[in-house]
């Protein structure tokens, strides 16, 4: 925008005021022309001019030809009415005794009418909202707190000065309502003349002053930092100079080079984003920023602000700026363009690349259905930055939230994420971290490539990141953020970003929210009951029945509905499982001590939790498990085969008592015995008074039912618990190999997963194998079927009926990854031993499965996204964030008996 005052037909005079970055400009037109005035998208216009000059007239305009809304103005004469409920108070026609009492109640009123508009206009600046101020502001210190209220809410200012011959302004006076007075007008008048002369150094980004009668048109502005994100945007990391990595990650995410031009578009329409730092530290910084000034001025790309590419700016602006952290490079590199193709070609190229860097955003907006979606900044920003832009915003997106530096000289970062509540994703760089960082929806895509970490991309609205690793360490800074970040990977939480809840974004497609009261209730769990935090890298998922009402008469659960659910979500082939009737428990074995410090921190040989988080046994049970099960993988040559430090297994152990014993002591021992003895009591009386001749037939028949009730539910708890002498009676069922330190097995079969299971049963006596039958047709299922009902008469709980692989998909959705069906004897103990009552199990039958069938799903995503982070060898923060979630789901409050 330029600066203007246009004293006279073709005068012109300029003025540069730089301290927001933002021109301002001073305008006058004494000539019948058609002027046009560009309104900024939001922030404050500011009318100025005696009464009587037309503020109010021109705004009604404004409205009847909707260029402005009417919730866009505010004025001191609505105000007045708000306060005071009468607009004008007449005085001077009174005695004087009565004349200073009404002048005092209005000077009162006014001061008042003043600062509860002020109050709206501070509201709607913070809301980033366009407001007319139709008061007649001639005095420098009211325009001075407007300025500064739209300095401190980050918001343009302007002024539209009216500017009306005195005769003018009387001749109006005299037919107002309430005339203002002659002596009045003609003092406002006079200062309004001293006002012209200080308007323009005052501070405000543009003043039009505008001379009666002033032909004009308002024309209303977009807000230039919102974007509509269109068919998608791919949303890149700090590049640092590394050309050859960012060429690679673009062409992954199917961008291609065009003949014509050479510049590289995607064939959907997408665009590029990048997050800044495209130089500096590495081999191609001009390269890159020619890269990304090519595509932006084609309208392919867009680049934000960020701290590197201000300095090379100022550099190239030739401000005096020390080149360092690798921004030497840049003028290296421009000098050797000098030597190689001539001072003409470099000094267009020095012109190209400033102007592309000063003109550089300090964030963007990215909508979808004109709602905003995406925010990019590179080093984070405050929420209520949002959308607008000044020095103080521009400066805090190109070096985040910093508070002084540390024993180093480096910044120390805050954690400004913690407090983003908006709702947008803000996608976000600058501070180098191994992998992809999602905390409470922003994402931090710097991992570090010039560090040699990756480069990474973030999809949008897709969600996904893509990352290449890179080439080679190109920094060589042995104090590199990469590698304090691992060295900072023990470090305890901050709490802070969990307590009043938090989001976890996961590679399975499913975002988690916890709210803040059930992860307090988790976070409380943790610090009184938990194994130590580096320990607990997965918690189990829950497991549903089958959803809906069972289909098969007289059951509440049947393997039938099972495989209708997987059926229908497009599974071929099935697994089905032996249930066994245990303790769930997570098993972590290491190699060595030396690959558990690497790991955890310190020497151990594992650990096993429950699914609560909980030790499993006491510490002298468990050292005796550990080192048997240490022994048995380490002859064998397990972890050798296998390369790896480390295996990871969810897994169930039996006996059942060996964790229920109070339950089982309090919940059902007890009650079978109580029920047993008045049943048995009630039977005889019965049959004594049928002896007796007495009609009691029905009633012994259905007595005689209820004692055999209590008798299968004493069997049934019974069944599952032995006496346990030492370890040699513990058998560890593992179902599921999680995890090696060489990754992650959630696309195996489940096949491949009993294959597992039944090599460690062979390696270890602790270890026990696991049933299974595969479901490829009808003809299996009804095998199945028959092996369920003959396991079950026989006392076993059940099974659990899998799809094909551990995580699997229906289009974009994951399904159920397991579904349990229980027998009909055991469910005396889920659901009470008469449960079978036709009077009972019609209710039953219809329970609710749709909760349990959420937190199914969701623990399972975050299980997976645990270990994941785990075998990357990212932070315990990171690992604990999954782990927190999953406990804090198991917090909400689900039919226990599903």
């Amino acid at each position: 925008m330029r600066n203007e005052r246009q004293k006279g037909a073709g005068d012109h005079h300029r003025s540069h005021h730089g301290t927001d970055g933002v021109q301002r400009q001073i305008e006058s037109d004494t000539q019948d022309r058609q002027r046009e005035i560009r309104l900024p998208h939001a922030g404050i216009v500011v009318l100025i001019g005696p009464s009587n000059s037309g503020k109010s007239t021109l705004l009604a305009e404004l409205v009847e030809k909707d260029v402005i809304r009417a919730t866009e103005v505010v004025s001191s004469d609505q105000f007045r009415m708000l306060v005071g409920d009468d607009e004008y108070v007449e005085w001077r026609h009174r005695p004087r005794s009565e004349a200073d009492v009404l002048y005092a109640d209005y000077q009162q009123i006014s001061a008042k009418a003043f600062e509860a508009m002020e109050a709206m206009l501070a509201t709607r600046c913070r809301l980033n909202k366009l407001t007319w101020v139709d008061a007649t502001h001639l005095y420098t210190e009211d325009r001075g707190r407007l300025i500064e209220l739209a300095r401190k809410s980050h918001v343009p200012i302007i002024a539209v000065v009216l500017d009306v011959p005195e005769h003018v302004l009387l001749e109006r006076d005299e037919q107002r309502k309430h005339p203002r007075g002659r002596q009045r007008v003609k003092q406002q008048a006079q200062q309004f003349k001293r006002t012209l002369r200080a308007i323009r150094d005052e501070g405000f980004d543009a003043s039009y002053v505008l001379k009666h009668p002033y032909p004009v048109t308002f024309v209303r502005t977009t807000n230039p930092l919102m974007l509509d994100m269109g068919t998608g945007i791919d949303i890149i990391g700090d590049i640092h100079g590394c050309y050859d990595e960012m060429m690679e990650v673009i062409q992954r995410l199917g961008y291609v080079a065009e003949q014509e031009d050479g510049l590289m578009r995607h064939p959907e329409g997408r665009k590029l984003v990048s997050v800044g730092d495209v130089s500096s530290r590495g081999p191609e910084s001009l390269k890159c920023l020619l890269f990304w000034q090519q595509h932006c001025a084609a309208g392919l790309a867009y680049m934000v602000d960020s701290n590197h590419g201000w300095k090379i700016a100022r550099y190239l602006d030739g401000r005096d700026v020390t080149l360092s952290h690798g921004d030497e490079r840049v003028e290296a590199e421009l000098l050797q363009l000098e030597q190689e193709r001539g001072s003409e070609e470099a000094a267009r190229v020095r012109e190209l690349l400033k102007h592309f860097l000063l003109n550089a955003p300090a964030h963007l907006v990215f909508t979808r259905n004109e709602v905003r979606q995406v925010v990019v900044a590179h080093a984070g920003i405050r929420d209520h930055f949002i959308g607008k832009q000044s020095k103080r915003i521009q400066d805090y997106c190109r070096y985040g939230d910093v508070e002084g530096t540390d024993e180093k000289g480096r910044p120390v970062r805050k954690d400004w994420y913690v407090d983003h509540t908006s709702g947008e994703c803000i996608v976000w760089g600058h501070d180098p971290r191994p992998y992809p960082t999602v905390v409470n929806d922003t994402v931090n895509i710097d991992q570090g490539v010039v560090f040699g970490g990756m480069l990474t991309a973030w999809r949008m609205p897709e969600r996904e990141s893509v990352s290449v690793p890179a080439k080679q360490d190109y920094a060589q800074d042995p104090d590199s953020p990469l590698k304090r970040w691992n060295q900072q990977r023990f470090a305890p939480p901050n709490i802070r970003k969990f307590k009043d809840g938090f989001t976890v974004q996961t590679g399975s497609r499913l975002n988690v929210a916890v709210q803040g009261e059930v992860a307090q209730t988790a976070l409380d769990t943790f610090s009184h009951f938990t194994v130590p935090l580096e320990e607990l890298v997965y918690i189990p998922p829950t497991m549903s029945p089958p959803p809906g009402e069972c289909s098969v008469e007289g059951y509440m659960e049947h393997p039938r509905d099972a495989f209708r659910y997987y059926r229908s979500q497009g599974v071929t082939r099935m697994v089905a499982e032996k249930k066994h009737m245990g303790s769930r428990a997570i098993l972590l074995l290491f190699r060595d001590e030396q690959a558990a410090s690497q790991r955890v921190g310190r020497p151990m040989l594992g650990s096993i939790v429950t699914r609560t988080g909980r030790s499993f046994f006491d510490p002298e049970t468990e050292q005796k498990v550990l080192i048997r099960l240490h022994a048995d993988l380490t002859a064998s040559g397990y972890f050798e085969r296998y390369s790896t430090e480390f295996v990871l297994l969810d897994a169930e152990i039996v006996p059942w008592n060996l964790k229920a014993r109070e339950l089982i002591a309090s919940q059902y021992a007890h009650v079978a015995e109580a029920a047993l003895m008045d049943r048995s009591v009630v039977v005889d009386k019965i049959r004594e008074a049928m002896s007796a001749g007495r009609h009691v037939a029905d009633w012994l028949q259905e007595t005689e039912v209820k004692l055999a009730n209590a008798k299968t539910f004493r069997d049934v708890f019974q069944y599952y618990c032995w006496d346990v002498q030492d370890i040699a009676d513990i058998r560890i069922a593992p179902f599921h190999t999680l995890a090696h330190s060489t990754g992650t097995f959630w696309e195996r079969t489940q096949e491949w997963h009993m294959q597992q299971n039944r090599e460690l049963a062979q390696l270890s006596s602790l270890m026990m194998e696991t049933e299974y039958r595969i479901i490829t047709d009808e003809t299996d299922e009804e095998e199945v079927i028959r092996w369920w009902v003959k396991m079950t008469a026989e006392g076993h709980e059940g099974i659990v009926i899998k799809p094909e692989t551990f995580r699997s998909w229906n289009g974009n959705k994951m399904m159920q990854p397991a579904l349990k069906v229980r027998g009909r004897a055991y469910l005396h103990i889920i659901y009470g031993m008469d449960y079978l009552a036709p009077e009972h199990v019609s209710r039953l039958r219809k329970r609710k499965t749709s909760k349990k069938e959420r937190h199914a799903l969701l623990e399972s995503a975050l299980g997976m996204e645990g270990v994941e982070r785990f075998v990357r060898g990212e932070s315990i923060e990171r690992i604990h964030e999954c782990v927190l979630a999953s406990l804090s789901l198991e917090s909400e409050r689900v039919d226990p008996r599903l």
